[in-house]
């Protein structure tokens, strides 16, 4: 008998590498993703189901069809930016339609669950690495609304039973190993991607936002942990609330930090390029330094990166970036 586990956001670049991941440990992933921001072509392992989290009775007919065991929540728009400009937008996808799928989850009977959150939840940290303790005050909607959700689960779990595990990301990165997926949004916020395209020749440059910030070279730090040690914490937390595992928040990183002009210069030692590049002002949203303590991901689900090394990152970026115009 199959082990549906059912993906939303299957679709997606996070979503895609997770389903791969929970195919090889013997599940079957079932993507519901409406296809807004995902690809067809990066469902490989499992069924596809066309449509919104939002559309009850669509949820209803798939989780009856197949039967899932658990539920991994990836559909979400990401863009921090973006949700500055247009907060409605996020508030209406990431928690309106959000807290309906948990409704319909709840009518159904369905009680395992894994939520991708983000860093941003955090704000501007006090101290880093960022333990879970760390006081939450986002400073933008996405964050925001991510947050909302934390606390929605937990409210449902004590009320309804519908347990979860909650991911922190820190900044999801690189690429699968065999080039099946990768990173591929439209259009491209995230750093590692558009130094690829600038160094391609698909942007004229990249834009570099703050010159300021109060780190060692005045650009942002971020820590890079690599999608598919991403997509192994995913296939944990399902095993995990499986085995009956309670509710569960954990921070997903490397604990590392890297500025931007250092992805820039490790990158351009990869490449043997000089990344073509510009000075723009920092943009409303973003703090200086996001670093993860992930110790607790390592002591509850026996979770370690073992790809998150800045070169593995970078290189398996460059490898696959070629193929996302392909």
């Amino acid at each position: 008998m199959k082990k549906h586990i059912l993906v939303t956001g299957g679709a997606g670049y996070i979503g895609s590498h997770t389903c791969k991941h929970l195919a090889q440990k013997g599940f079957t992933p079932v993507t519901l993703d409406n296809l807004s921001t995902g690809y067809e072509h990066f469902v490989k392992w499992g069924p596809l189901v066309k449509g919104s989290i939002n559309d009850s009775t669509l949820v209803k007919q798939t989780l009856h069809h197949f039967k899932p065991l658990a539920v991994i929540h990836f559909a979400a728009h990401i863009n921090v930016g973006e949700s500055v400009t247009n907060p409605g937008k996020y508030y209406e996808n990431n928690v309106v339609q959000t807290l309906s799928f948990l409704n319909t989850l709840k009518e159904v009977n369905l009680s395992n669950i894994v939520f991708s959150s983000t860093a941003a939840a955090y704000g501007t940290p006090q101290f880093t690495p960022i333990p879970e303790s760390h006081t939450t005050l986002p400073i933008n909607p996405y964050g925001h609304g991510k947050l909302f959700i934390e606390t929605v689960l937990n409210d449902y779990f004590n009320a309804y039973g519908l347990k979860s595990v909650i991911f922190r990301y820190f900044n999801a990165a690189g690429a699968d190993f065999s080039g099946e997926v990768g990173e591929n949004h439209i259009p491209e916020t995230h750093l590692i991607p558009l130094i690829c395209d600038a160094l391609l020749g698909h942007i004229p440059e990249l834009k570099i936002f703050g010159d300021d910030y109060p780190t060692p070279d005045g650009t942002c730090i971020r820590d890079y942990v690599h999608v598919n040690d991403l997509a192994n914490a995913h296939v944990l937390a399902v095993e995990y609330l499986l085995a009956e595992g309670n509710p569960l928040l954990c921070n997903l990183g490397s604990g590392q930090g890297f500025s931007i002009l250092d992805i820039i210069n490790q990158i351009e030692k990869i490449t043997g390029k000089k990344v073509p590049k510009s000075m723009s002002p920092r943009r409303e949203g973003d703090p200086a330094s996001l670093v993860a303590d992930a110790s607790k991901a390592l002591q509850t689900l026996g979770w370690k990166t073992q790809y998150s090394d800045i070169d593995t990152i970078l290189q398996t970026a460059w490898d696959w970036h070629p193929k996302r115009f392909v």
